[in-house]
């Protein structure tokens, strides 16, 4: 930050980008890296050093993948379900890209907001 930055309070200061990468870095400037290894898992190392060529950016953000109040989604059903329940627009299960534009719309679903309670 700059000195003129440093001197900033409440929204102003929460304004200032902290990184290029702001979704990764966390208030006090620290982030939860991980890092992936070639050796130890090609294929993973090989979708981020394309994602890089494409964007510049050779970093994708982790997270669990739930809509807020509900569990995790722990099969291939969980997350489609999720999937066509929220505002995602690709789902990639191994070597399955799921575009939702390209899916039926949901039949019979229910109101799923409803199903759990907030935390």
């Amino acid at each position: 930050m700059t000195t003129e930055q440093k001197m900033l309070w409440g929204i102003d200061l929460r304004n200032v980008p902290r990184s290029d990468i702001p979704a990764v870095t966390h208030v006090d400037y620290s982030a939860r890296v991980q890092t992936v290894h070639e050796d130890t898992n090609p294929r993973y190392h090989s979708l981020l050093k394309e994602f890089e060529r494409k964007t510049g950016c050779g970093v994708l953000v982790n997270t669990s993948f739930n809509v807020r109040g509900e569990p995790l989604v722990c099969s291939p059903q969980d997350a489609y379900l999720c999937f066509m329940r929220t505002e995602m627009d690709v789902l990639v299960l191994e070597n399955c890209i799921l575009y939702k534009e390209k899916q039926k719309p949901l039949s019979g679903d229910t109101d799923w907001r409803r199903e759990f309670e907030l935390d």
